[in-house]
Parts: structure tokens; sequence; C-alpha cells
């Protein structure tokens, strides 16, 4: 039996994982370390805690050297699932030190005491964003050169670097994920399709920046979770694996796919003054991840409709998130946008 730290655990993608390890490899043991900003949220394990034999949640943050330390020695992990992170472009604009601090020294603390421990497997999730803009119709390999553009793409490219820097100094045994745009269930509503499906469900407005031409791999959380668990099982050591559908979609093309599969007017997109860097284009080999046995199982028509479909149904999940601090972010972010469009 397998004994992992999942850290950010209980945030988006964390949370979905860990419940795609319940269902999958139920006999694992699994320990969540989640510091519970506003992204994360111990809701989004709510009935994990029943199961004590093979779950635990240590709140706490992944820069606290002693409190991770204790995760790893004292839980006795034999492998690190490494998801937390500070992880919103338009939020690391803004504030980007807050980035720094989470996503690279947080990831070599996480580093420091996998390799005191002596564990099996290190795996770091991390992004298509450090490739930064990919111009079509080419498309990034594993070994294509980082170019990020944002303050978050570039603390998550510094933090990868360190994986693999451990790696090679000392024999920690990694591995990478980079993962596409994600969507589903527990996606905090500052990302852009949980953001237009809230939005478009009360008949607010979809903020589409720029002319919204962007291309983007729109990908189920399930397929990424399925991702990484086949690169956890089967990847080979020191890799890096691309995890995507492979399908392009333009950012207004997912908007009016939500406007329709909510029955909502297209009059409800609104063009705003676009975002500084704002990539243009993202697009992944994933030849590499295939060849591990992958495949998405969700097409993007089928990924956008159980994803609106979830957010319909749980609004009491939702609803409270977007009444809180979160509503004055939004103002700050969009009112002169909105008002401008």
């Amino acid at each position: 039996m397998k004994r992992l730290l999942v850290t950010g655990g209980a945030g988006f993608i964390g949370s979905n994982f860990v419940r795609y390890l319940r269902e999958q490899r139920p006999l694992w043991h699994v320990t969540v370390l989640d510091k519970l900003t506003y992204a994360g949220r111990e809701e989004n394990l709510a009935g994990l805690e029943s199961s004590k034999e093979s779950f635990e949640f240590v709140r706490g943050d992944i820069c606290d050297e002693r409190v991770v330390a204790g995760c790893v020695r004292d839980g006795g992990a034999d492998t690190i699932v490494h998801f937390a992170a500070e992880s919103h472009v338009d939020q690391s604009i803004v504030n980007p030190y807050v980035f720094t601090e989470t996503n690279v020294r947080g990831t070599q603390v996480l580093l420091e005491a996998a390799r005191a421990a002596g564990i099996e497997r290190f795996h770091y999730v991390g992004t298509d964003e450090v490739y930064g803009h990919v111009a079509s119709p080419g498309r990034s390999s594993e070994d294509h050169a980082f170019a990020p553009r944002s303050p978050y793409a570039a603390t998550k490219a510094a933090a990868e670097h360190l994986v693999h820097a451990y790696g090679a100094t000392y024999g920690l045994p990694v591995t990478v994920t980079r993962g596409s745009n994600t969507i589903g269930p527990h996606q905090f509503p500052e990302k852009a399709a949980s953001l237009f499906i809230t939005n478009a469900i009360d008949g607010e407005p979809l903020p589409i920046y720029g002319d919204g031409l962007q291309v983007r791999d729109y990908m189920h959380v399930d397929d990424h979770c399925a991702a990484i668990l086949a690169v956890l099982e089967r990847g080979v050591v020191g890799e890096a694996y691309n995890v995507g559908t492979g399908v392009e979609t333009a950012n207004i093309e997912m908007a009016r796919t939500v406007l329709e599969a909510l029955g909502r007017p297209a009059s409800l997109v609104r063009h705003v003054t676009d975002r500084a860097g704002h990539d243009r284009r993202y697009a992944l080999d994933t030849s590499k991840l295939r060849s591990l046995g992958w495949k998405p199982q969700f097409a993007f028509d089928a990924a956008i409709a159980v994803t609106v479909r979830w957010y319909a149904e749980h609004e009491e999940w939702w609803r409270p998130i977007k009444s809180g601090a979160f509503r004055a972010w939004y103002e700050q972010q969009y009112r002169e946008r909105l008002a401008g469009s």
C-alpha cells in the first residue's frame, strides 16, 4: 500500500485527485496538507474524513519546514504529489511576491523534506503556461524551451527547475506533469470556465479578455487526475509529461458553449480590456503521455456539459464564495473593464 502526501489537496485539482484515488486505489493512504487559503476549501474533501484508516487532513503551509517535515517523516509518506500553488495569473500580476514565496520557496521546502526522508517519488504538478505563447501550427513537446510571460508562469517554471535539479544533484526520484487548462467541480470561480458558468447562471456578463480568440486546451479534471496516476505508476523517473486533449478551443467559443448549455443569450458576452502579457495560444504535444496508455475520456463539449451541470446543481458550494471577499476582488478586477466594454 502506498502512503501519499498530497499538497494543496483541498484545492481544485488536488481535491479531485484525492477523490479519484479513493475510487481507483482505495487501499492507498492519503494525507492532505493544505493551508486553506481562499481557493483551498476543506469542504472540497467532505465525506473523506470518515475513512480515518486511509485519509488524514493537516492544515499547514508548505513553506513551514517543521510542518512539512512532520507530514513526510511522521506520516511515513513514500510519495509526494505536489499540487499546492498560487495559481491565478490575474492575482500574480497584482501580488507577485506571494507567488514567489509559495510556488518557489514552498517547493524547495518540500524537496528538502523529501530528500531527507528518502521518499520513493516526488511528483510535481506543473502547467503548460511555462512554455509561453506557442505560434500556430506548432505544439510544445516536453523538450521545448520555457518562455513564461506572467509572474505565475515564471514561478511555476522556477519551481520545476528546482525539481529537476534535485533529481540530477541528489538523485531524488522526480516526475513532472505539465497540464493544460483544467475544468470541473470545485474550481474557484476566479478561473474563466467557473466564472463564466456561475455568471451565466445568474444572468451576469461574461467578461472576455480582448477579442477572445486566445486558444486553450480545456481538459476535464478527471482526465487530468488519470494522467497523474498514469505517470506515478508507469512514468519514467526524471521525465516530464504534457497533459492535454489536443483539442484547441478559443476562449470566446468556450464562453458561447457555456451559454448554450445554460440556455442563456449570446449577448451576455462582453469584450473587455485584455490583461497584461496574455499568452495567445497554448498547444501541447501529448504523445509521450499517450505512450503510457493514457487518453482523455471527455471531449470538449462533454467536459463543458458535465461541468455546467455540476455548478447548476451545487449552488450551495459557490454562492457563499461569490458573495464574500471574492465580490470585492471581482469588482476591482472587472468593474472598469465592463464599464468600458
